[in-house]
């Protein structure tokens, strides 16, 4: 809930994002998953009562029963606790939608039973999250359906009070068994840290600092590589959040989505820089997610611009985009040029993560 306005992460800023204007994606993001579902009679769904799953199933016409009374205000003990109910009623498969909070509280319980998560959080380093939620329906579907194997992923999470502070530091919590098909469940997230990491950053920097001195406003996202074009030009990014320089000034720093539609509202000419996430491929819909699909759409796809070093690269097939608007994620896909060093660019397949329904 706390992505689109800056806080990166909810873990005891709940009511402060609301105050923000946020408001909850997760039951936006069940609801793409279920309904694919909803024609399968032969599935039981057991969920706890209200906003933790009822309200949503029963908005679908999928029949379900309740069995943990949720109450006005919930929290992990509930999460924790309806897990327990769950394997108490012998589930084959407990669905879950949140980020790496949420799958913790899952994982800590469900040590028998697989577990897959419907991607709705800011940070989601874990490896139990399909890579959108039409494919959290088909890898559920091909496990109940079919049998389709699962395998042991790692479940990890950042110190949100260090990452909120520009720190990012990850922790294993458990390991935990999920439904597998390639492409369908993303990578735990990866880190690359070599000398000649540095160089092609230090590169990428160099050229991002002459051409941005267009006149244009630069929305710089999250990231180590765009941290280094800050750097170079001697300005203190957010490292973990969304920056505006123009004319090799900072004038948003940790902006909002907010902030960047006022912004949109009276700058001629707007760009966008990002960086894809290491082993899992998203320049959209993770991590930065004030750069949002309104914000997108206004500035225009034409003016985003991708970096990544060489290595990050070559460990990806393709690059994956989860805006939230399919039609803008349409907009993105096919061959892209991503700067790689000074002057230098390779063209690399985008792909809508949404296109991974059901099949």
């Amino acid at each position: 809930m706390g992505g689109a306005v800056g806080l990166k992460g909810t873990d005891g800023l709940a009511e402060e994002a609301k105050v923000r204007g946020a408001r909850p994606s997760a039951p936006d993001k069940a609801r793409s998953c279920l309904k694919l579902m909803a024609p399968e009679s032969d599935i039981t769904f057991l969920t706890a009562s209200g906003d933790m799953g009822e309200t949503v199933l029963r908005e679908l016409g999928i029949d379900c029963s309740v069995i943990y009374q949720t109450p006005e205000r919930s929290s992990a003990r509930d999460t924790r606790a309806v897990c327990r109910s769950f394997l108490a009623e012998g589930v084959d498969l407990i669905l879950f939608c949140g980020g790496d909070g949420t799958a913790r509280d899952v994982a800590s319980q469900a040590t028998l039973v697989p577990i897959l998560g419907i991607p709705a959080g800011v940070k989601m380093h874990s490896g139990v999250f399909a890579i959108s939620p039409e494919a959290a329906a088909e890898l559920a579907l091909g496990f109940l359906r079919s049998g389709l194997k699962t395998r042991e992923t790692e479940i990890v999470d950042v110190d949100e009070e260090l990452y909120r502070s520009g720190e990012l530091q990850t922790r294993l919590y458990a390991t935990a068994r999920t439904p597998y098909r390639p492409v369908l469940v993303q990578e735990r997230k990866r880190i690359y840290e070599s000398s000649d990491e540095e160089e092609f950053k230090d590169q990428i920097a160099l050229f991002a600092s002459e051409f941005m001195q267009d006149g244009s406003a630069y929305i710089l996202g999250a990231g180590t590589t765009t941290g280094r074009i800050a750097e170079l030009l001697g300005l203190d990014k957010t490292l973990l959040g969304v920056d505006v320089i123009k004319d090799r000034k900072l004038i948003i720093k940790d902006a909002s989505e907010k902030d960047l539609l006022d912004l949109l509202d009276h700058e001629k000419s707007v760009k966008i820089i990002v960086c894809p996430i290491g082993a899992q491929g998203f320049i959209l819909g993770r991590g930065s997610q004030q750069i949002s699909a309104e914000v997108l759409r206004r500035v225009g796809v034409e003016n985003l611009i991708i970096i990544s070093t060489p290595h990050k690269l070559s460990e990806l097939s393709f690059l994956l985009v989860y805006s939230g608007d399919p039609q803008l994620d349409q907009a993105l896909t096919g061959r892209r040029q991503v700067v790689t060093g000074y002057r230098i660019a390779q063209r690399k397949e985008i792909k809508a993560a949404s296109d991974w329904g059901c099949s």
